[in-house]
């Protein structure tokens, strides 16, 4: 860049802000002595132009070149003391990223350079480095945020009619047939027909996707040939990671949201403010500790260390306004600039900490409540840190949902067979709320999950007792233990096709239970199609085959499951019933007094409290009320719907379920059944009051109101009521609850 004018700028916006005829500049440090701007070839490598930032105002440090031009690349370098144990870790030997930059060029490349400190010291930290790491640093580039979103509308799907998919953008599409192989993992194959034609066919309303805001491989992985695969090690706040850029444009992002829009999907973004990639006081100095370490850090009683409440080794600090302002920038920069739908909060306790405490009312929560654009946003907090109290399910503010960790570990139980769970099980159908029901929340406040991303697939849930992590490099030591899953008999694959079946059967029945549950249904991009990580529960750091998406080589079983779940999903956007913005109260909602919500007994009777206590039980069924009650669509219509018998049996034997005689007597057609291949009832067999139902072992059956019959009519004019049959004494049918349950391993 030849010699150029400087002139004063503004210190707002924050960042490189290209308009229209120069670049305006400005970065906030409250305890800089000195700050320089550097300025860099096309390629990155040489340093053309150092400019001091002499304008201080509110402390921002800025400048404006009004010869610079978008594609500019640029860093700072940061003056100030080097003194660890009041907080400060000024060096000005270290290229340092804008924090608010929008896009970057080349890729960290790891050396010594990169810390304060000189690494291998005896004084460690204490110590300073005073080598130039430059040359190995990637630059921030000016970008020109111009782009033409047209008639862009977002899909504003209502929150209890959403069915979320969560997905990696470089592992759902690297290995897509129908992509060329130049666009695959990136922005550009997330947008592509085949992607987008996938996910309208299976039919979900939403696509959550693991961080795609810039970050960094850890030291010790690449050392070791990984990758922080995931993302959760976040640089830069505002710019999309560089190898999800087809073409290194952000245009790239913009066009799959577009096409995503088009297609009446949802982006919701996993966003990870909560910690940064420099990790604790022994990691390197890329950004925010050479600005400002003090300010944007919690620090603990002795300076030199951080709080740590994420587990990463450094907490962001949401009490300072500067640092709770580019939190709240990025939020509004990614859904106004961006055009995405939501948000889903790594580690959300950490941002609603005040002083250390966690508080419903913290200047977060409060300011995202009050702020235009993101109060109309969908708000998703992972409920739980690891500071005090850090778990918090059940109490973010009424306009937040959460995922729930309860129903995902609930329904596990459940069908592995475990005592007692029947009870809590009804509170996870039933939109859990035991935790939710306050404030005004909704149902639609549970975000139900069996399996995400952080843990095991659906497929080893139900092939793998234990995890197998070895991959990682840590000895099997990572990775959480209590998983809740079963082999059913054998370690990992089989040949055993009585073991293949009962493991297929099992994830029928846990997708059914999760679509068809009362909540918001978030599903593992894969599971629908049984993909595999080889029992590894905690595949952060496997880029490769382990945690890619299979598309090509799938069992006949696989094809079956993705059909199935195509079959659950347009089950629930047809029939409000599964989805209705309000909890049950187990009251009449029809004139012949049926309630919203009835549970059953295999008997077929109504649950009295000692069958809600009886730690054998390991069968229930209710039945879902169509009728419309008090209730009214938002559109002002009555809200009806066909009325629903569901049957969930994890005892390991057939039984004879009784088909219920409710105050209004109903007939039901069986239409799922997980006990077969496809899930779909053999036969669509009409079943009378009073009858019995052959339910098989370990079996999800569901049965949709039938059309009832004409009643006979005789040339009188009189009606014949035909009585219905009585149900079957208790005695005839041994209750099947009762009994010892199966040791693991035993099909």
């Amino acid at each position: 860049m030849p010699r150029t004018q400087v002139w004063p700028g503004t210190p707002y916006p924050l960042g490189a802000t290209w308009d229209g005829e120069g670049v305006n500049f400005a970065l906030f440090s409250e305890n800089a002595e000195k700050v320089e701007l550097c300025i860099f070839d096309p390629s990155g490598t040489h340093e053309v132009a150092r400019i001091a930032l002499t304008e201080y105002t509110d402390l921002v440090w800025h400048c404006y070149l009004p010869d610079a031009r978008p594609n500019l690349l640029y860093g700072y370098r940061v003056y100030g003391p080097y003194d660890p144990a009041n907080g400060h870790r000024f060096n000005a030997n270290k290229l340092l990223l804008d924090p608010y930059a929008r896009a970057y060029h080349g890729q960290l490349r790891w050396t010594d350079a990169h810390f304060g400190y000189r690494v291998g010291s005896a004084r460690e930290d204490l110590s300073f480095d005073r080598r130039d790491n430059a040359r190995n640093m990637p630059k921030c580039r000016v970008v020109d945020t111009a782009f033409t979103w047209g008639d862009d509308r977002r899909p504003r799907t209502a929150w209890e009619e959403s069915i979320i998919f969560e997905a990696h953008v470089r592992g759902f599409t690297i290995k897509h047939p129908g992509i060329d192989a130049k666009r695959r993992g990136t922005f550009a194959a997330l947008s592509s027909p085949p992607v987008i034609d996938y996910l309208v066919e299976l039919g979900i309303t939403a696509i959550e996707l693991l961080p795609v805001q810039a970050f960094i491989d850890d030291r010790h992985l690449v050392q070791s040939g990984l990758r922080n695969y995931w993302g959760y090690n976040t640089i830069g706040f505002f710019a999309p990671h560089p190898r999800y850029l087809s073409v290194g444009l952000i245009s790239d992002f913009k066009t799959a949201v577009k096409r995503l829009h088009d297609a009446g999907i949802e982006v919701i973004l996993d966003v990870v403010y909560n910690h940064t990639g420099e990790g604790n006081h022994m990691g390197p100095t890329l950004s925010f500790r050479g600005i400002d370490n003090r300010s944007y850090y919690r620090l603990g009683e002795d300076k030199r260390f951080y709080a740590d409440f994420t587990g990463t080794g450094n907490t962001i600090n949401m009490d300072h306004p500067r640092v709770l302002q580019m939190v709240m920038d990025s939020l509004r920069y990614w859904a106004t600039e961006m055009h995405v739908d939501g948000f889903r909060f790594d580690l959300a306790p950490t941002l609603g900490r005040w002083r250390g405490d966690y508080l419903q009312d913290s200047p977060f929560f409060t300011a995202v409540g009050q702020d235009p654009v993101l109060a109309k946003t969908k708000l998703i907090a992972e409920p739980w840190d690891l500071g005090p109290y850090g778990y918090q399910l059940g109490n973010f503010p009424p306009s937040w949902a959460e995922w729930n960790a309860q129903y995902r570990d609930t329904v596990r139980r459940f069908w592995k067979g475990d005592e007692g769970v029947v009870p809590d099980l009804a509170s996870r159908l039933a939109g859990s709320s035991d935790i939710f029901a306050h404030q005004g929340r909704r149902p639609w406040a549970s975000v139900n999950f069996i399996t995400a991303h952080d843990g095991f697939t659906l497929h080893d849930l139900v092939s793998y007792n234990d995890k197998h992590n070895e991959a990682n490099g840590e000895a099997n030591r990572d990775g959480h233990d209590g998983n809740y899953s079963w082999n059913w008999g054998v370690e990992g694959p089989t040949d055993d096709p009585k073991i293949e079946a009962l493991r297929d059967r099992q994830k029928r029945n846990l997708l059914a239970t999760l679509l068809l549950s009362l909540g918001v249904p978030m599903l593992l991009a894969g599971d629908e199609s049984g993909r595999t990580q080889d029992g590894n529960n905690n595949a952060y750091c496997q880029d490769n085959e382990i945690s890619w998406t299979e598309w090509e080589k799938i069992r006949p079983g696989d094809a079956l499951l993705r059909e199935f779940v195509r079959t659950l999903i347009a089950l629930r956007r047809r029939h409000r019933v599964f989805s209705r913005p309000r909890f049950f109260r187990g009251e009449a909602v029809s004139a012949e007094g049926l309630k919203d919500i009835t549970w059953l007994t295999p008997q077929g009777r109504e649950l009295s409290q000692d069958d809600w206590n009886d730690p054998s039980a390991r069968c229930i069924g209710y039945v879902l009320g169509g009728a419309a009650g008090e209730f009214y669509t938002p559109g002002g219509q009555r809200d009806v719907d066909e009325s629903f018998l569901v049957v969930l049996n994890a005892y390991h034997e057939d039984l004879d379920f009784g088909v219920p005689v409710l105050p209004a007597p109903m007939r039901w057609q069986h239409c799922i059944d997980t006990a077969e291949d496809s899930g779909l009832a053999a036969e669509e067999r009409i079943f009378e009051p009073g009858e019995v139902f052959r339910l098989r072992a370990r079996s999800f059956s569901l049965f949709t109101q039938a059309t009832r019959a004409p009643e006979p009519v005789d040339p009188t004019g009189m009606v014949h009521h035909e009585e219905p049959p009585a149900v079957p004494p208790t005695a005839a049918t041994p209750d099947p609850r009762m009994g010892s349950v199966p040791e693991q391993g035993e099909s």
